[in-house]
């Protein structure tokens, strides 16, 4: 049975997939509620960096995406940040 596990990559703004660096990005989430809280802890300090760009209303949409929904879907709320979803085996 496979799961699925989440990366997030920084990115351009237009979330290109060649700017996409596994060799850079390379921590895999779990899907379990704690690997999630990690995901957005991790994306909540890349924005606190000023490598991503999340709007304050948006905030609540990636924060609620993430832990309750496909995280993929939080990508259309952060400017240069993208969420990817692979199989794990």
């Amino acid at each position: 049975m496979a799961g699925k596990v989440f990366v997030f990559f920084n990115c351009d703004e237009n979330k290109t997939e060649s700017s996409m660096n596994i060799f850079y990005n390379n921590v895999t989430y779990k899907d379990t509620k704690i690997s999630r809280k990690r995901l957005l802890n991790k994306i909540k300090s890349e924005s606190l960096a000023g490598r991503v760009e999340i709007s304050e209303e948006n905030l609540p949409k990636v924060e609620d995406t993430i832990i309750n929904g496909n995280p993929e879907d939080a990508g259309q709320f952060i400017k240069f940040g993208a969420v990817k979803t692979f199989d794990c085996v």
